[in-house]
């Protein structure tokens, strides 16, 4: 497949994007798919004739998020090992050791692979919203404003993913570095492909656009427990509202947003909707992924599962459940004095094998059906905590700190130097989140938009460099796939 000519390869992701919509295909052959045909034959004739179809749809756009080459693994995975918490032990090219190393070009896997599946995704959405539109008079109008909501929910998560990845953060420049392709219209042939990249801060604008739409169009909660953790409601947009505005450094925006789905006062919880809150355990979100703290996360099943070698289990347990990819860099956090051996997560997650420690918040073995954590309450409080201090409310800072560090080290007190001076606070709030949210894929997302250098690491015999962000190899490249066919890039 390496000898495939690239073009070919690339029209072979757009049918490819086009095969997974809920519609009715043209049939295809294996020639066909390694000789694609510029155009596309969809056929919506039937899609949107009964709500069950519709519905059909909607769970189909959570389904495609889910890919494994997606946030089923391997995006989490990359934002986890491009940062200094891992080291790579078995030098696998397939399964990320590039990126471990950031030593990417525009042909390695996963470039490529994330962003035909994110960008199937995008036009996935897009032609369903399409479809709702030209089929409105067939469906209740409160489910077509819920169905809209939840395709943009998905839509500004997509893009936030592919934006921290191949763009400068926002930070960097007030978003005007070059940003990705902005793809908006439901697209059923390769005629719309060349479009030019949209900058960094209009990318942000459509995503705050889709979340404020989101947020107005969800339902405030679901029948069940499982519904509301696997499908937005309007407490999941706020939550993404509240991190999306945390990349862009608008920080008194992050206290707006927070500040609907956190109590003003301990013990914090959302005031209406969906009552999130920290679970007692640690380990409860996890084990009972549909827990209140869980505010959105991915299913997995045995029949539905991220497929070989995408899932987090596989990468980051130990053997034998695992495969122990990635192991915990003891010069890491891990490492921090500030950790205590008596803290939950240590005691919860942290297990040895063959003198190396593994982190096991994903400890279900083969074929690996752990829930993905998109969104965690955790997550929302220590984001709320980092914009109270850099607007100056250094005690309300303090307070969803300590929630989030005391649930797990119920003794802890933090020493006040380290929490006595705003720039002080900041810093124990950021090293907070290597803690709580380690192996979740924060780390890389928290380097980026402080606008940090990527600290070089070693182990195993392998050497990753600290990585500048003025260095080209702090951002991702445009895929090959892209450039050769996207004459606007």
């Amino acid at each position: 497949m390496k000898n495939l000519n690239i073009k070919a390869r690339k029209l072979y992701l757009i049918k490819a994007a086009f095969l997974a919509l809920p519609f009715t295909f043209a049939a295809c052959d294996t020639d066909e798919l390694l000789n694609p045909v510029p155009e596309t034959s969809i056929s919506d004739k039937n899609a949107f004739d009964t709500p069950e179809r519709i519905q059909g749809q909607v769970n189909g756009l959570y389904r495609a998020i889910k890919d494994g080459q997606f946030y089923g693994g391997r995006l989490i995975v990359y934002n986890e090992i491009r940062g200094e918490e891992y080291i790579n032990r078995l030098t696998n090219g397939v399964t990320g050791l590039q990126t471990w190393q950031h030593n990417l070009n525009a042909g390695t896997n996963e470039v490529q692979n994330f962003w035909g599946a994110a960008y199937a995704s995008i036009n996935r959405i897009n032609v369903f919203l399409k479809g709702l539109d030209d089929n409105a008079a067939k469906i209740d109008p409160v489910l077509l404003a819920q169905y809209k909501a939840e395709a943009k929910f998905l839509r500004a998560l997509t893009y936030h993913s592919l934006i921290t990845l191949y763009a400068k953060p926002f930070n960097a420049d007030n978003g005007a570095s070059p940003g990705v392709p902005l793809r908006l219209l439901a697209e059923t042939s390769s005629a719309n492909n060349d479009l030019a990249r949209s900058s960094v801060a209009k990318v942000y604008e459509q995503i705050l656009a889709d979340l404020n739409e989101a947020e107005a169009g969800l339902p405030a909660n679901y029948s069940t427990p499982l519904l509301n953790t696997t499908r937005a409601h309007k407490n999941t947009a706020v939550a993404l509202k509240a991190r999306i505005y945390l990349h862009m450094g608008n920080y008194a925006k992050v206290v707006e947003e927070s500040g609907k789905i956190v109590s003003d006062a301990a013990p914090f919880k959302a005031p209406s909707g969906v009552t999130h809150e920290l679970q007692p355990n640690v380990a409860a979100p996890f084990a009972t992924p549909t827990t209140t703290e869980s505010v959105f996360s991915l299913p997995m099943t045995e029949q539905d599962v991220p497929g070989t070698q995408n899932q987090l289990g596989y990468y980051f347990n130990a053997p034998p459940v695992g495969n122990g990819e990635y192991y915990l860099n003891p010069t890491g956090i891990i490492g921090d004095p500030d950790w205590r051996a008596e803290d939950a997560r240590r005691k919860s997650f942290v297990v040895t094998a063959g003198n190396l420690m593994y982190y096991k918040k994903f400890d279900k073995p083969a074929p690996y059906t752990d829930f993905v954590p998109v969104i965690r309450y955790a997550e929302v409080l220590l984001n709320y905590a980092e914009a109270a201090a850099r607007t100056g409310n250094l005690v309300k800072a303090v307070q969803l700190l300590n929630a989030v560090r005391t649930r797990s080290d119920a003794g802890y007190v933090f020493p006040a130097t380290a929490i006595a001076t705003q720039e002080a606070l900041i810093n124990t709030i950021l090293k907070e989140r290597r803690i709580e949210l380690l192996a979740e894929g924060f780390r890389s997302l928290d380097i980026t938009r402080t606008v940090s250098a990527f600290p070089g690491k070693t182990g195993s015999g392998l050497t990753a460099p600290a990585v500048d962000p003025t260095s080209p190899e702090y951002v991702w490249p445009m895929p090959n796939s892209e450039i050769a066919t996207n004459k606007l890039l």
